[in-house]
């Protein structure tokens, strides 16, 4: 009988999904599962963004422009120009949610056993796409103690022959973490100094807390064209199913390499697309309301966490996670017993287990990852639920 490819069997599973079908036996079962293990916001996809698919008149959906459709470039066009970066339509990539956005980043930017340097925990499909592209993710270990931050003075340690970028979430899925101006500049310093590509994922931008918005790296005028950024509409909208993100570099080479990618997969979507590019007609205000929301839910989470008994957790700057360590041993054996054997009048919790955000080897093992995307009284209620469940465990 043939054998899977080494490439199928090096890509993991999903840290955020895998354990799912613990969560619908648990449904089935009767009970109400909140899910913080996934990063699926319950805000509202804007009204005024949802009524473009009810204006749509085109009597066929058909392929559109690989590189996407022109309100849909002109859109974030003009977003980028409001932070500092000036660039026209034509040169945003839309892809196919900001995941796509990375793989092609990565595909253009590194060959197979090629080196990406990125901040560990990660978002875990970075490891899934190297993975697929046969590239080796070398982690750059941080800490909850110290906030997740980065190590300073460090960094070029895990510098090798082989390395050619590096990989830069921020605001930080899964830590919350938002890099100073100072860690950013020793990024874009050991970018430089070693002619390595930025790849910085700026899909929390908005989500920030307790200081100002991180620049983009793409105003950064020191790092040329080594700059790379991938995004996305998914969270900065409650847009996840609309699976629409972009790729922007001055790097004509890049660009030219991911326009190739685009036209092999065809197109993005285009009724994501439709909705998406209505984002341009939203009051500038949408942003500040947005962020007071996970602001206060923020509040919710980490006040939560530090009062239960063992647990270690640091105030998330941004985004809207946070990575704890609790009293257990195996994080994952303890988010399924809260799936299989606790509940409290019919609910339970769902979180997603820590390790499977971890490149390093065995970390993360008593880590999990809370999504605070539920509104304040249902986020608490899951918070005393998930403290219930730690006095119950018998792990």
């Amino acid at each position: 009988m043939p054998t899977l490819s080494r490439r199928a069997a090096a890509v993991p599973a999903s840290p955020i999904r895998k354990l799912v079908p613990y969560a619908d036996a648990a449904k089935a079962r009767g009970l109400h599962v909140h899910h913080l293990n996934i990063g699926q916001p319950d805000i509202e996809t804007p009204e005024l963004m949802r009524r473009g698919l009810a204006e749509l008149r085109d009597p066929v959906i058909a392929y559109g422009p690989s590189a996407g459709d022109a309100a849909m470039q002109q859109m974030l066009a003009t977003y980028y120009r409001g932070l500092g970066v000036d660039c026209a339509p034509s040169e945003v990539l839309v892809t196919t949610g900001g995941s796509e956005a990375v793989l092609f980043a990565l595909a253009a930017c590194l060959d197979v056993d090629d080196e990406v340097l990125i901040p560990d925990p990660m978002y875990a499909n970075y490891i899934g796409f190297a993975a697929v592209l046969g590239t080796r993710v070398v982690p750059v270990p941080t800490r909850v103690e110290e906030g997740y931050h980065l190590p300073a003075g460090r960094l070029a340690g895990y510098v090798t022959p082989r390395t050619r970028a590096v990989l830069l979430c921020n605001p930080s899925n899964p830590t919350g973490a938002v890099y100073t101006e100072a860690e950013v500049q020793a990024v874009i310093d050991l970018c430089v100094e070693h002619d390595l590509f930025l790849i910085a994922d700026e899909v929390y931008r908005e989500f920030v807390y307790d200081g100002p918005m991180p620049r983009s790296v793409l105003t950064y005028a020191g790092l040329g064209d080594r700059a790379i950024v991938v995004d996305s509409l998914s969270k900065r909208y409650s847009l996840c199913g609309g699976r629409v993100g972009c790729l922007i570099s001055r790097n004509r080479d890049v660009m030219a390499a991911g326009l190739r990618l685009a036209q092999a997969r065809l197109s993005p979507p285009a009724l994501g697309q439709l909705v998406g590019a209505r984002a341009a007609l939203l009051d500038p205000g949408y942003f500040a309301g947005v962020r007071a929301e996970y602001a206060r839910r923020r509040n919710v989470v980490y006040a939560a966490l530090s009062s239960m008994p063992g647990v270690t957790v640091h105030r998330p700057e941004g985004a809207f996670y946070a990575m704890a360590r609790l009293p257990v041993p195996d994080a994952e054996r303890f988010v399924i017993w809260m799936l299989e054997s606790f509940s409290r009048d019919g609910r339970t919790t769902m979180v997603a287990p820590g390790s499977g955000f971890y490149a390093t080897p065995g970390a993360g093992m008593d880590e999990v990852r809370i999504a605070y995307v539920l509104e304040e009284s249902a986020l608490g209620d899951a918070m005393d639920l998930l403290a219930e469940g730690l006095k119950a465990f018998p792990g």
